[in-house]
């Protein structure tokens, strides 16, 4: 969050290609809600990981299967968000995913949240995704298959 007396933060990156962006539909829950019936703010990051995880998998690239075969794991490294306005018990929820810039060893997503049929957006973040070496948990190039079949569309930086 920006202190006050200083410039709010830059808009968010203009997406690097046309492609519309992943869609994954959710649902408020109990568990989700602080006593009020409102979205707690750490339970935000539930949603977009489960998007990411979904986005990922629909492009046939599960969690498991790029330790195993590729030998690399996808995590956060860097996360900036903007509580806009909450989402509510019952909520039925869109999370996007779309895919910003690429690095050579990480890449960086712009998700939101909204209600369905809505286009307030309750939460918007950027999320910067780094790519491991699974077996030492260390930074690595993503593998070129997976820039040509994920993050292909965004220029290199």
């Amino acid at each position: 969050m920006s202190p006050i007396g200083r410039h709010a933060a830059a808009p968010a990156p203009a997406p690097a290609t046309t492609t519309p962006p992943f869609l994954w539909p959710c649902r408020v829950y109990w568990e989700d809600t602080d006593a009020g019936g409102v979205v707690y703010h750490a339970r935000y990051l539930h949603f977009l990981e489960r998007a990411r995880t979904e986005w990922l998998r629909a492009l046939g690239h599960g969690q498991q299967q790029l330790r195993e075969r590729d030998g690399v794991l996808f995590v956060v490294h860097r996360m900036e968000l903007a509580f806009n306005a909450p989402a509510r018990l019952d909520d039925a929820l869109l999370a996007s995913v779309e895919v910003v810039e690429r690095r050579s060893a990480s890449f960086s997503v712009r998700q939101t949240l909204r209600r369905q049929g809505e286009a307030v957006i309750l939460l918007d973040a950027q999320v910067r995704i780094a790519c491991l070496d699974a077996a030492r948990f260390r930074p690595c190039p993503i593998p070129t298959h997976l820039i040509e079949e994920i993050v292909q569309p965004c220029p290199t930086t």
